[in-house]
């Protein structure tokens, strides 16, 4: 049998599964930042007086119907609430091939899941199908700077023990390309705004346990030519 063939982009989906997976068990305890997006997607909604009979949450591991338990009256706008995610629910999917006809929902919403798609362009295509004419997305994705003191540190550590340093961090889209994809998806109407949300840590090593409580570490496509040496790290660390 032939191998299947390499992902056109950055990301191995089956190590973002196998991440996702390896944090579900934990996620509430990191999920800190998941649980914000969660609560401002659902503010947003609450805004917009009118019903949704079918809604898909995609993403999240289930935080978004969890929180409509708390918002009885936004609930009860929202009928039946299909819960996917590529690590588990009812659901199990990859966002880039997803299973469901044109026009099926009123409501997606997406917290935090798509910025480990390699066609971005194509998911949002898929998800404007998935809705019908007068459907509503909101999504949420980390953006370009996110990370940023991380990467840097990485990069500066590595090149200076190594004389190379390899991607350690994922890319994120920035604003402006996402307002522009969404335009190129046929969305009618389309908004993209920024929300800068600073997380301070005293010592890296938690977050890098965030991150991975999160199932936010690096799944690449195509591995480093070294691992990430203690050296490495420290340096890193010290530069960070």
């Amino acid at each position: 049998m032939a191998a299947p063939p390499p992902p056109l982009g950055p990301f191995e989906p089956r190590l973002v599964r196998a991440r996702k997976r390896r944090a579900r068990a934990g996620f509430a305890d990191a999920a800190f930042l998941h649980l914000r997006v969660a609560n401002d997607l659902a503010d947003r909604l609450e805004a917009i007086p009118r019903p949704f009979p079918r809604a898909l949450a995609l993403g999240g591991c289930g935080l978004f119907s969890q929180l409509l338990q708390s918002r009885p009256e936004l609930a009860a706008r929202i009928g039946h609430l299909v819960e996917a995610d590529v690590a588990g629910g009812a659901v199990v999917l990859d966002p880039e091939c997803l299973p469901f006809g044109d026009h099926t929902f009123d409501l997606i919403v997406s917290p935090l899941t798509l910025h480990t798609v390699n066609d971005l362009p194509g998911a949002l295509v898929q998800l404007r199908r998935a809705l019908k004419p007068d459907g509503l997305l909101l999504a949420a994705l980390f953006g370009g700077d996110t990370l940023r003191e991380l990467r840097l540190s990485l990069l500066e550590a590595e090149s200076e023990i190594t004389g190379g340093a390899a991607m350690r961090v994922a890319p994120f889209a920035d604003l402006q390309d996402v307002a522009g994809l969404l335009q190129r998806a046929g969305f009618a109407l389309p908004a993209a705004d920024r929300d800068v949300v600073t997380v301070r840590y005293g010592d890296p090593m938690r977050l890098l346990a965030d991150l991975r409580g999160m199932g936010e570490t690096a799944a690449f496509a195509e591995r480093a030519p070294r691992s990430l040496s203690l050296r490495i790290l420290s340096r890193a660390f010290d530069v960070y």
